[in-house]
């Protein structure tokens, strides 16, 4: 995808991500985690503000620094350097709170056109199984399969 992106710093194994949000409240360390979860070749996405102090992931901060579009393309940028380097993996995200779900649908949706090219996308509107996804419907939890590198 051509969108506006922050420049991602990769930790080891291109499971962690680091960049710099900078907006309105100024200069955000933002932080990107691929996690093997219990299920084969399948990873836990994290993301959020970089705690200052543990260097651990906040995923409830609000940093409301109007860039959100580039945060979520950066994120995106992510997802396509970990599955290229990790092909087969499947990748799954939820939002902390209802209104990041909302959000990732939103983002979902409006580049779905062009991600879909790239990646199987689907959808869990009740926590227990996964469907096709499509716009305009709440899920609970997305996954992301690249289908061609």
């Amino acid at each position: 995808m051509n969108l506006a992106r922050y420049e991602l710093e990769a930790g080891e194994n291109l499971t962690t991500f680091e960049f710099i949000s900078e907006g309105n409240n100024g200069k955000i360390p933002k932080v990107i985690s691929f996690a093997e979860t219990s299920v084969d070749k399948m990873y836990n996405l994290a993301f959020g503000d970089k705690d200052a102090e543990t260097g651990e992931i906040d995923d409830r901060a609000i940093s409301n620094n109007g860039d959100t579009e580039k945060v979520l393309a950066t994120v995106i940028s992510a997802v396509y350097a970990f599955t290229k380097d990790n092909p087969g993996a499947t990748v799954f995200a939820t939002g902390s709170t209802v209104a990041r779900n909302r959000l990732y649908r939103m983002g979902i949706s409006k580049h779905y056109d062009e991600a879909i090219k790239d990646f199987n996308i689907y959808g869990s509107p009740d926590g227990l199984r996964w469907v096709e996804f499509e716009k305009n419907v709440d899920y609970m939890a997305f996954l992301v399969k690249r289908n061609r590198v």
